[in-house]
């Protein structure tokens, strides 16, 4: 989905770009993901910016939170999986580069969901090229 913004993308948009996204994965991989909660924010928290020693807010497009499917314990307290976007980040690396934004949304989105599976970069290109498919 490549659209063409005349004001920066909102929160709003951001989201429809990624859930056009998300709808673009195979489906076998989408049913595994059911449980992940996806949110978009301008930029992430100041707990996570000093938790991940970053040097800007900007340095973070997107961020995992939860437990991998590999290292989940049956007996632990459930952990929400959680998928955030950060806008802001995302609107600055799209302005640098020109990339589409629908394809960055995308690749980061990708790159996210799959640090909940524990996959690898490899892994994570495959399934980003059968999205594009």
């Amino acid at each position: 989905m490549s659209r063409e913004f005349t004001t920066a993308p909102s929160l709003d948009d951001i989201e429809a770009i990624a859930r056009t996204a998300f709808e673009a994965l195979p489906d076998a991989f989408r049913i595994l993901t059911t449980g992940i909660v996806f949110r978009v924010d301008d930029f992430p928290d100041q707990e996570t910016v000093v938790e991940m020693g970053l040097q800007s807010p900007f340095d973070l497009m997107g961020l995992y939170s939860g437990v991998p499917v590999g290292e989940k314990d049956a007996g632990a307290h459930p952990v929400v999986d959680m998928i955030f976007l950060y806008r802001r980040p995302l609107l600055d690396y799209w302005c640098e580069t020109g990339e589409d934004l629908s394809h960055l949304v995308r690749h980061v989105l990708i790159h996210e969901i799959g640090h909940h599976f524990g996959l690898s970069d490899d892994d994570m290109e495959r399934l980003e090229a059968s999205a594009e498919d």
